[in-house]
């Protein structure tokens, strides 16, 4: 990693959470990085970051295109209904504020690997996100890399589907908004969404 500077320095100091992080290096190996969601060995990249993880510090994390923050990106269904939701004014991320979203996910901090596996921490994060009782299935959908911004260029998505057997959700403070609407209403959405979930639409309409 780069010499870290005194204004990196400080930053770290305010805000020194340590994330799971893997260098773009070793998920594109052969520089072969693609474009939006794609159906993946899902095996083979857990693998590579048992591997090749490393926790470093998120507020350099999100300036450092050498590496790739490891994202857990959770849609719920339900009866081929999708929670759609709508993010904060004040969201923590303010690059993603007010955008419309389909999947609930967040950093993986050291801590949070003492169960050592993704799914166990994805349904942790579901529960932590909205008001659900439930059960869930949890089914790999793809990995979602996208280079043409600045969020997307230090980041990947592992899109995992939920399907739950219940219309029964909520939900919580760190959300705007949310409800259980159909594929078509998605689509029609689009335009307000981020660019994640905007992806995941158009995979779902293949």
């Amino acid at each position: 990693m780069a010499q870290i500077n005194i204004q990196q320095q400080q930053a770290v100091q305010k805000h020194d959470e340590q994330i799971l992080v893997v260098k773009r290096e070793h998920l594109f190996a052969n520089n072969d990085a693609w474009h939006g969601l794609k159906e993946v060995d899902f095996e083979h990249y857990l693998n590579i970051i048992n591997d090749k993880k490393e926790f470093l510090p998120r507020s350099i994390m999100e300036t450092d295109p050498i590496y790739k923050q490891i994202i857990p990106y959770l849609v719920y269904t339900h009866n081929d209904h999708y929670f759609l939701m709508q993010r904060r004014s004040d969201s923590s991320e303010s690059r993603l504020r007010n955008k419309m979203t389909l999947g609930i996910g967040g950093h993986i901090r050291q801590e949070d690997m003492q169960e050592n596996t993704l799914f166990a921490w994805a349904l942790r994060e579901f529960h932590e996100e909205v008001d659900y009782a439930g059960t869930l299935n949890v089914k790999p959908l793809g990995i979602l890399n996208d280079d043409s911004d600045d969020v997307g260029k230090v980041h990947i998505g592992f899109v995992l589907l939920l399907e739950g057997d219940s219309s029964n959700i909520a939900i919580k403070s760190e959300l705007k908004s949310g409800t259980l609407v159909p594929l078509s209403e998605c689509v029609v959405q689009k335009e307000g969404m981020e660019s994640w979930s905007s992806f995941v639409v158009d995979f779902l309409q293949k």
